[in-house]
């Protein structure tokens, strides 16, 4: 199968399942889905949501976050991974919010990028989310998925080489719902160690599977 082929038969398994959550972090306000996505960064969703609820009951907006002490925010974070780096990243970022952008969360990525603790990942996360631009993550997920499922070209190295294959295949109206489900097919199905091909409802257009049926 051709990858516009590929291409092709994969946004039509799109139309047939219900469109996936945008994210599986809990938050109320825009403020708290940024704070949780930089503390998403090589942690998993489900720890970030077990420490963000004493994180957000102390400190729910940029500025009371940006008065806070170092010890308070690294109390609350303490078990994500990287906590002394994202404790520094959250106060200097709630600062910032404060003093640059009125407490409002910016929707241009190359602004959402200025934040300390902000990369272009994240920064595409908020923009999506938020904003509902057809920004695109790569996270390790959709970064092995899609090269798996052959979306993307298996010499494909950064993830921005990732990206931009994603964004050239993808009509711009599928860029979300395919983002968020090649994320979601990959913790969950499509696993690094092990994927559950026996599980998957795409076989039939995976480079993978066609290459390794037999082995499986």
């Amino acid at each position: 199968m051709n990858k516009k082929k590929r291409y092709q038969a994969f946004i039509a398994h799109l139309l047939t399942e219900p469109a996936p959550r945008k994210t599986e972090l809990i938050y109320d306000t825009p403020f708290q889905l940024l704070v949780a996505v930089i503390l998403s960064a090589q942690c998993t969703d489900k720890r970030v949501n077990i420490c963000t609820p004493s994180l957000f009951a102390l400190f729910p907006t940029a500025s009371l976050l940006a008065k806070a002490s170092f010890e308070e925010v690294f109390d609350c974070i303490k078990s994500i991974s990287y906590p002394r780096n994202k404790t520094n990243f959250l106060i200097e970022t709630a600062k910032r919010l404060v003093a640059t952008f009125q407490e409002i969360i910016p929707s241009s990525v190359v602004a959402l990028q200025t934040l300390p603790g902000v990369g272009r990942k994240t920064a595409h996360v908020i923009a999506s989310i938020l904003y509902n631009e057809p920004t695109l993550a790569v996270d390790t997920h959709v970064f092995r998925v899609s090269k798996r499922i052959g979306l993307a070209s298996h010499s494909a190295r950064p993830p921005l080489m990732v990206e931009r294959e994603l964004m050239a295949g993808l009509p711009v109206e599928y860029v979300q719902i395919a983002n968020q489900w090649i994320l979601l097919h990959g913790r969950y199905t499509c696993t690094a160690r092990k994927p559950k091909c026996d599980q998957c409802a795409i076989t039939n257009l995976c480079d993978y599977f066609q290459n390794n049926q037999y082995a499986i």
